[in-house]
């Protein structure tokens, strides 16, 4: 605190704070003082409250809106490895880089977002200078996606990448289940839509619920509930161990209605200039043949 201030509260009591130090402008400086201050008055008193600082918001684009790259970050769950192709994740990354031959879809480790991030801000960084300008963080459509652990680094990395000023498109989380330090819950401004599918059976259930953080910047698509009384999904793609003790957990994983989903909304979260090939939904596409077992094959049988 300065000696001698004096300040004033909300009641227009002044309070002191011991002897005032008078000081006197004369000549020249007087001058230069009543200058400014004729310069400054309008703008200190037009506004409501002189004391209030006004901090400009800062506005992400529209999903579909960036017309360059296209980012896609997928997360597996667990302590599963990034190109274990018996977890539907790493399978649905082949899909997306099949139908968006232009696109940059990559798994990681949830353990590994560093990693992610380094690989995210190279390519971004167009001209190479090792430096992200604004242009090069709004250009690009980045969706990030995950399951179980993952899915809460899913939500963990858009918090990193909005400190940076990195606009996320959408986020998709599949029965997230938290990591110490997670945010998997509170969705960060800089994502402007998200989307969790979560089951309430088993030892491992997902979050039921997930929050915009600020909800005049991102739209929560849904918390939507997956079921499985009378419709069982085939998980022989996972150990006995899993099948026996965390099915539910693994049905939610396997399930065709999550990725179908999943790919309809990349879909219409990416620019038409997106160059596209005309292949089936993931229920319907040999990538996930190994899915297609038990009700599943019948559903998609029936629907074709």
């Amino acid at each position: 605190m300065v000696e001698g201030a004096c300040f004033r509260t909300s009641n227009s009591t002044a309070v002191n704070q011991g002897p005032r130090e008078r000081i006197v402008i004369r000549g020249a400086q007087h001058r230069k003082f009543r200058m400014l201050a004729l310069v400054l008055a309008p703008a200190i008193f037009a506004a409501p409250g002189a004391a209030q600082v006004s901090v400009p918001r800062v506005h992400f684009p529209p999903a579909g809106f960036a017309g360059g790259k296209v980012i896609i970050i997928g997360f597996v769950g667990g302590f599963v490895s990034q190109d274990d192709a018996k977890h539907p994740e790493v399978q649905f990354a082949a899909y997306l880089r099949h139908r968006y031959p232009l696109i940059e879809a990559i798994v990681f480790g949830n353990h590994h977002g560093r990693k992610a991030l380094h690989e995210v801000v190279r390519m971004l960084d167009s001209d190479g200078d090792g430096i992200l300008t604004p242009n090069e963080k709004r250009e690009s459509t980045i969706i990030i996606y995950g399951h179980s652990w993952g899915a809460a680094e899913t939500v963990t990395f858009a918090h990193t990448l909005g400190q940076m000023g990195i606009p996320v498109a959408l986020t998709i989380q599949i029965d997230t289940i938290a990591k110490p330090g997670s945010r998997g819950a509170i969705i960060p401004a800089n994502v402007a839509s998200a989307v969790n599918f979560y089951q309430t059976r088993g030892p491992l259930h997902g979050l039921s619920e997930i929050v915009a953080e600020d909800p005049t910047q991102t739209t929560i698509i849904g918390n939507l509930l997956m079921t499985y009384e009378g419709r069982p999904i085939d998980c022989a793609n996972y150990s006995w161990y899993a099948r026996v003790f965390n099915r539910p957990h693994h049905e939610i994983e396997n399930d065709f209605r999550v990725w179908d989903r999943a790919a309809s909304l990349i879909d219409s979260n990416l620019s038409k200039a997106t160059l596209r090939v005309q292949t089936p939904s993931p229920s319907g596409s040999f990538m996930f043949g190994y899915l297609r077992r038990g009700f599943q094959q019948q559903i998609v049988a029936s629907d074709q």
